[in-house]
């Protein structure tokens, strides 16, 4: 980056015995527009990446529905976007993994490899994990007919046929996406019976759109340059099939990135980060932003939201700490 376009609103920490303002762990749509807001803020501010950096939006091929970008645009060139802004105003950005969090001192703890870093504040921002079936086929045809996310890729499939894996109310509600786009949806389910909410149940089997292969799991994704079908096997039977279709959502679930946090931030019994007063954690000075908390939208919009709150939020809790200090030395004298 242009030194001459950088904007530096805050002084950074001079060794490791000093802590930064706010700590930013995880580097999605979340991670990174609190960054940019707490870097304008004049708060140092502390990107810990991670080794693989971006969240899900660097497996994502053309995002449409980010506003500002009316011609779409690539997930990873997105992020790459996003990552330079907060960078120019003065983040610092660590491509490396927290393994261990301590925040029952003063300083936050965090500790990344051999380094420990310190924080007044910590905004968590780690996502959550897409399960996948992990069958042949499924990481070479990702972003090439094999999708996570309706709302985001429903559109490509106008007009064509579509399946989805799963029997909860995820999968429920990816399908009832794709009716407003594609012919037809087939559920593949492996039980007999969905586990969505009764609801949820009916939307879909009203559907005239909406077909149910039951008892069925997927034991491959076919296809060269982009997927051309699926190979199933009944669960309880053995027989084999063939499904032809355009493209695939896989709907079995997430699983939040909160393995670090266990004992540190209350969690709910999913594992995601419980939220108190819309961005706050059960740890004063702890701050939670993203998938890790939000299991219903998982958009990059409202991670992104989330973001903007979480680095507001924390910039008024530094404020307020700095503030009761000066008030504490005042008394003092």
């Amino acid at each position: 980056m242009d030194e001459k376009q950088k904007i530096e609103f805050a002084q950074k920490p001079k060794n490791f015995t000093e802590p930064w303002d706010v700590a930013v762990i995880g580097s999605g749509p979340a991670s990174l527009t609190a960054a940019i807001y707490t870097t304008r803020g004049a708060a140092s501010t502390l990107i810990l990446g991670g080794e693989k950096w971006g969240g899900q939006l660097m497996l994502t091929t053309e995002v449409d529905n980010y506003p500002g970008f009316h011609e779409g645009i690539e997930g990873p060139d997105l992020m790459q976007k996003m990552r330079k802004q907060s960078e120019r105003f003065g983040a610092e950005f660590i491509e490396k993994n927290v393994e261990a969090v301590d925040f029952s001192k003063e300083y936050f703890e965090l500790t990344v490899g051999e380094t420990k870093y310190l924080a007044k504040s910590v905004i968590i921002a780690t996502g959550a994990e897409t399960k996948w079936l992990g069958v042949p086929g499924e990481d070479r045809l990702r972003g090439r007919g094999v999708s996570s996310c309706a709302p985001c890729d429903a559109p490509f499939f106008k007009d064509k046929d579509t399946a989805v894996i799963g029997g909860g109310d995820s999968a429920m509600e990816e399908a009832l996406v794709l009716t407003k786009y594609s012919n037809s949806i087939t559920i593949v389910h492996r039980r007999e019976e969905f586990r969505a909410s009764a609801a949820m149940q009916k939307k879909v089997k009203d559907n005239k759109k909406i077909k149910v292969i039951w008892d069925t799991q997927v034991k491959e994704f076919v296809g060269e340059q982009k997927l051309e079908k699926i190979l199933l096997e009944n669960t309880k039977t053995g027989e084999k099939s063939e499904l032809v279709v355009d493209g695939v959502f896989v709907a079995v679930g997430h699983t939040p990135s909160t393995a670090i946090f266990k004992g540190k931030v209350e969690l709910d019994e999913k594992g995601y980060i419980v939220v108190n007063d819309h961005t706050k954690t059960s740890t004063d000075g702890v701050f939670v932003a993203g998938d890790v908390h939000d299991y219903h939208y998982r958009q990059a919009i409202t991670a992104a939201g989330f973001g903007c709150m979480a680095g507001m939020e924390a910039l008024k809790y530094l404020d307020e700490k700095q503030g009761n200090k000066k008030q504490e030395t005042t008394l003092d004298k």
